[in-house]
C-alpha cells in the first residue's frame, strides 16, 4: 500500500475510475444524474462519470485512513456553503451518495467491515489492495520510461 502513496493522487484516483467503470465494479444509481454532492454545493456535476470518480476517491481514502465510516467521509468531501451576506459555514457532504458507494464497493468485495480496538469502520480488502497498487506500479512504471 506504499506504492499508492508514492504516486499522483489525481492521475490514481482518474485511473481507478476507470478501472471501476470498466469492470463494471459500481454503478450509478437512479438517482444520481438529479443529485447534488451536499448541501455546501450550488449545482449537481457537470461530469457524467463523477460517480466513479468519487468512488475511487472514497476507495483511496478508506486505504489511507484506515477503518473510516461515513461520518468522516462527509467530514472529508463537506465544504463551504455561500450563504449570501451572511458568513460561509461548514456542511457535511452528502450522506447518502457516500453510503450507497460504500455499499457499492463492498459487495464488490474492494472493502469491508471491521473493528480495530474502538474504531469501527470500512478497511480495505486483499483485491482492493492489489487493485490500487497495480494501478501505481502501472503510473510508477510510465513515470520513469518519461
Amino acid at each position: 500500500m506504499t506504492h499508492i502513496l508514492a504516486v499522483n493522487p489525481n492521475e490514481l484516483v482518474n485511473r481507478a475510475a476507470d478501472q471501476l467503470k470498466k469492470q463494471s465494479l459500481v454503478e450509478p444509481t437512479e438517482w444520481a444524474k438529479f443529485v447534488k454532492t451536499g448541501h455546501h454545493k450550488d449545482r449537481r456535476p457537470d461530469s457524467q462519470d463523477w460517480w466513479y470518480h468519487r468512488s475511487a476517491a472514497i476507495l483511496r481514502t478508506v486505504a489511507r485512513l484506515g477503518p473510516v465510516g461515513t461520518q468522516k467521509l462527509r467530514s472529508k468531501y463537506g465544504g463551504k456553503k455561500n450563504r449570501g451576506h451572511k458568513p460561509g459555514k461548514f456542511y457535511p457532504a452528502s450522506g447518502s451518495v457516500i453510503r450507497k458507494i460504500l455499499q457499492q464497493l463492498e459487495k464488490a468485495e474492494l472493502i469491508r467491515q471491521t473493528e480495530k480496538g474502538v474504531h469501527k469502520g470500512r478497511i480495505l480488502t486483499p483485491k482492493g489492495i492489489s487493485l490500487l497498487d497495480k494501478i501505481a506500479m502501472q503510473i510508477l512504471k510510465e513515470a520513469r520510461q518519461q
